[in-house]
């Protein structure tokens, strides 16, 4: 089934993957709690009974109290209103990373890209605290959250620059359908990856790598 919250919008001479803000409502509510404890810790310093003659210590801490209220703020909308967006072209590809206060536009020559993979979640080495078994405490769970929450793209290509991370969130049946759509545009000029081979049909695989096609 196609993941409806992904816009795909066809130029004339482009493709616009429109990927939104994916971030798993458990990294969200997370996000919520930074925010509400920096700002109760703002309070704090604002609250703090100081002697009336320490004015400097008064205008200290009100100074710090704002500093974490702009902080938590900042970084709270920033996280929450974050978008993605893939633009293909003939000559390039474009990432676009965007939020609230910025936006990051990154150009990539279609001749200096590598193939495309798609990684997914990371093997990671087990809490040392995990049962063998069954994880009663919760410490495997918590390993898998502190990875999504630094979590920069499912999928990535090297370049000039290094390795490119993007596609945030997406997980590989919606990573099948962006690439079926993305050679669709390209063709055979978009190289994959050798583990596209096992996420797509054989039919779509042999489709994408015969010569013309």
């Amino acid at each position: 089934m196609p993941d409806r919250s992904i816009t795909y919008h066809w130029g004339e001479r482009s493709l616009l993957i429109t990927l939104g803000n994916r971030t798993h409502a458990r990294i969200r509510a997370l996000y919520v709690v930074e925010f509400l404890f920096t700002v109760a810790m703002g309070t704090v310093f604002l609250l703090e009974p100081l002697p009336s003659r320490l004015v400097f210590a008064h205008w200290a801490a009100c100074f710090g109290a704002s500093v974490l209220y702009l902080l938590a703020a900042y970084r709270f909308l920033a996280r929450i209103f974050f978008s993605e967006k893939i633009l293909l072209e003939q000559n390039s590809l474009t990432l676009i990373r965007k939020t609230i206060f910025a936006q990051r536009v990154r150009h990539f020559d279609w001749r200096f890209i590598g193939a495309l993979h798609y990684e997914g979640k990371v093997a990671k080495t087990d809490h040392p605290l995990k049962g063998k078994c069954f994880d009663y405490f919760g410490f495997e769970t918590q390993e898998h959250l502190i990875q999504s929450l630094h979590d920069d793209g499912n999928m990535y290509f090297d370049s000039i620059e290094g390795r490119v991370y993007f596609a945030a969130g997406v997980y590989s049946w919606t990573a099948e359908e962006m690439v079926q759509l993305m050679k669709l545009y390209m063709g055979a000029s978009l190289q994959l990856g050798p583990e596209w081979k096992e996420m797509l049909q054989e039919q779509e695989w042999d489709d994408a790598q015969a010569p013309g096609a």
